[in-house]
């Protein structure tokens, strides 16, 4: 029978380091917070059947936002004053789920590829404690007080050590409450512990790009690969159009309008938020507004268009993409649209998880000519760029 496998991310951490004013596990790359692609990448895994995250009380907000739509997750804990103590709290509400093994992942390393974890899995299966790492390739040295070289060190066996760490769980629940009987609570990884108690660790092969975000650099050059990784650049465009009716305002772009007529059509009629979800759906060839939310199905009368474009952001997120620019076009001879832009913009920015700069909205006339020149209704023309992984191509 295959080992049933469980992940504990650790990501109670304030990681300040790395400049900002969110912990780094929320700062953002590619358009989506570190801890999502760690997540993912453990979600994704067949092997792994449950994922505990343990989370600072202060971020459940952010956790929340991060790990929508997530399978596998089960219910946060919070974490304690020092790593050690965190990883035990994982540790410890994995305890109905009772796990052969357990991979327990810093959640601010989000680029291991599917091979490490399986690496892991196979290695804590066979040795009951094992760890990744990889080769030093610089010289190292030892340096003394006066800050003069006082020996070089052969890097031949030397490893600079990363997660996930894996384990048997009953061997690291039982070294963690050894720990802490003897009141140790100082070490700052897994395998320190095992070392610790007298248990043998096993290393086997990690990834050099499997790297820990601590600086702004490590940030910057992050922000480099994942771009590099999402090279399946996609745009794709929306139209929709609707007729004025009776009412006191429009939805436009996710906001309520005054105005002296309302809209008719699906849901609340918002054209630009319709032609922006077909704009995302089109980027993901993934059907249009009218497949996945169809007019003739009542359930959809008068719904909040933030919902269709929710849904289409999250199509691109389940597929590992980011959203990296929205763009629509409004054409109307009334409401005006001016006044609402930046209202509109930062609607659009929320509902899609995305910087405000990325959201562009822009607004016309057709001159006095067809039905939009005499006032009759509105139309609206979005495009959105999209980029996925080209495994997801």
């Amino acid at each position: 029978m295959p080992a049933k496998v469980a992940a504990v991310i650790v990501a109670a951490g304030r990681g300040y380091r790395a400049g900002g004013d969110l912990p780094k596990q929320y700062r953002r790359i590619g358009g989506e917070p570190v801890i999502r692609p760690t997540l993912a990448a453990f979600a994704d895994h067949p092997q792994i059947g449950a994922i505990q995250p343990v989370i600072h009380l202060a971020d459940a907000a952010l956790f929340e936002a991060a790990s929508k739509g997530m399978p596998r997750l089960l219910a946060a804990v919070p974490g304690g004053a020092t790593r050690q103590a965190s990883v035990r709290a994982g540790l410890d509400a994995l305890h109905a789920a009772a796990p052969d093994v357990v991979l327990i992942h810093d959640a601010a390393r989000p680029f291991l590829s599917p091979a490490l974890i399986s690496r892991a899995i196979d290695a804590a299966a066979t040795h009951g404690a094992a760890v990744p790492a990889v080769p030093i390739t610089d010289t190292v040295k030892k340096v003394d007080e006066h800050g003069m070289v006082s020996e070089t060190l052969d890097r031949s066996r030397l490893r600079t050590v990363q997660t996930p760490q894996a384990f048997a769980y009953n061997v690291i629940v039982d070294l963690h409450k050894r720990a802490a009987a003897a009141g140790r609570d100082d070490f700052t990884d897994d395998a320190a512990l095992a070392e610790w108690a007298g248990h043998a660790v096993n290393v086997f092969a990690g990834e050099s790009t499997n790297v820990k975000l601590t600086t702004n650099d490590d940030f910057e050059r992050a922000e480099a690969l994942r771009m590099a990784a999402l090279g399946d650049v996609r745009t794709g465009s929306g139209f929709d159009v609707h007729a004025f009716g009776d009412g006191d305002h429009v939805m436009l772009a996710g906001v309520r309008v005054p105005h002296t007529r309302g809209v008719t059509g699906h849901s609340d009629a918002d054209v630009a938020l319709h032609a922006l979800v077909d704009a995302i759906l089109g980027a993901l060839a993934d059907g249009d507004i009218g497949v996945h939310f169809p007019p003739s199905d009542l359930q959809w009368r008068g719904a909040s268009s933030d919902r269709f474009l929710a849904f289409a952001c999250e199509r691109v997120r389940a597929r590992h993409g980011v959203i990296a620019h929205l763009d629509i076009t409004v054409v109307c001879e009334e409401p005006r649209v001016g006044p609402h832009r930046d209202a509109m913009r930062a609607r659009i920015a929320e509902i899609a998880g995305v910087p405000v700069d990325r959201v562009a909205i822009k607004a016309t006339t057709s001159e006095k000519m067809g039905f939009t020149g005499r006032a009759e209704g509105l139309v609206a023309m979005a495009t959105a760029t999209v980029r996925l992984p080209w495994s997801a191509a």
